[in-house]
Order: structure tokens, then C-alpha cells, then sequence
């Protein structure tokens, strides 16, 4: 009898749970810039560039979703040198504040893809957190924080950094 509840249990949670998937495109300016732990050898002005990427949004219940994404992220300074571009992929736990605004938090993973054999490290971890406005039932605008949790250098430099990016966007689900 247990398993046989088990099972029913299991099998509507699943066939609630997959019939609440949407997907979307998101995309925007970046504002980021290398928090360094000393004063840099060189000027450190933040860089302007952009980020571009697809989500899936998983609804566990009215309040509450998973979003994973996969995103091309120009992030680093404005020093050519210390610009990193990367493919992300965070995973942001998404609850809803009210009708129209969630609050996002979660982890991400980046893959340096531009350059190699530059001193920067090849992954990147950070945390990110974000505020999303729903502007209708499939377009919403987006704000997000994102601060590196490992150094972006590797160990044998002298310098020690963290990528600190703003992003602002839009989004459109589908």
C-alpha cells in the first residue's frame, strides 16, 4: 500500500511539475568591472558590453521556481587585456514577491571563451541575485548583481581579483 501511494504521490507531482515549464530569451547591457584585492598596476575602469542567453522556468508552485540558463557574458574591465568573456550558467531559485515582481538568487558557473594562456583562470564561480518586473504575461525586465567568488587570476600572478557585473535587460517568454 505504500508504494502504491508512493508512486501515485511521485507520478502527479511529476505531472504537475512538467506541465509548468516555460522557456525564454533574456538580454541586455552589462556594467562590470574586477574588484582587486591591492591597488591594480594599471587605471581600472569598468566595462560596457552585453549579455545574451535562454532560460527555462520550472514552476514548483505559484511563489516558487528553478530557472536554469545558459548566457554569453562579456564581463572584466575596460582594459583590453582584462576583458573576459564567458558562457554561463547560473541556476536561480525564483520567488514571487507579488503579481509582478520576483526576487532571484542562485549560483553560476562561467567558461572563459575568448582568450587562453592569459593569466586568467579558465572557470569562474559567482553568486548572483536580481529583481525581475513582469511588463506583461511573456515580457519582463530584469536586474541582476553578480560578484565573483574565486579569484579570476590564477595563483602564480601577483594580482587578485573578482568580477563584480550589474546586468539590466529584457526578457520574453515564450
Amino acid at each position: 500500500m505504500k508504494k502504491i501511494l508512493l508512486t501515485l504521490l511521485l507520478g502527479f507531482s511529476f505531472y504537475g511539475f512538467s506541465q509548468d515549464v516555460k522557456y525564454g530569451v533574456r538580454g541586455g547591457l552589462n556594467i562590470s568591472n574586477l574588484d582587486f584585492e591591492d591597488t591594480p598596476v594599471m587605471t581600472n575602469k569598468h566595462r560596457n558590453s552585453m549579455y545574451i542567453g535562454f532560460f527555462g522556468d520550472i514552476r514548483f508552485s505559484k511563489t516558487v521556481s528553478l530557472v536554469p540558463e545558459l548566457q554569453f557574458s562579456a564581463e572584466g574591465a575596460k582594459v583590453e587585456v582584462w576583458q573576459l568573456d564567458y558562457i554561463q550558467a547560473p541556476i536561480l531559485l525564483k520567488l514571487r514577491l507579488s503579481e509582478k515582481v520576483r526576487f532571484a538568487l542562485g549560483p553560476q558557473v562561467g567558461l572563459k571563451i575568448n582568450k587562453v594562456d592569459d593569466g586568467a583562470r579558465n572557470f569562474a564561480y559567482s553568486g548572483v541575485a536580481g529583481i525581475e518586473y513582469k511588463l506583461s504575461h511573456m515580457l519582463f525586465a530584469d536586474i541582476r548583481y553578480t560578484y565573483g567568488l574565486v579569484d579570476v587570476f590564477d595563483d602564480n600572478l601577483p594580482v587578485s581579483a573578482k568580477n563584480s557585473t550589474i546586468q539590466l535587460g529584457v526578457g520574453y517568454k515564450f
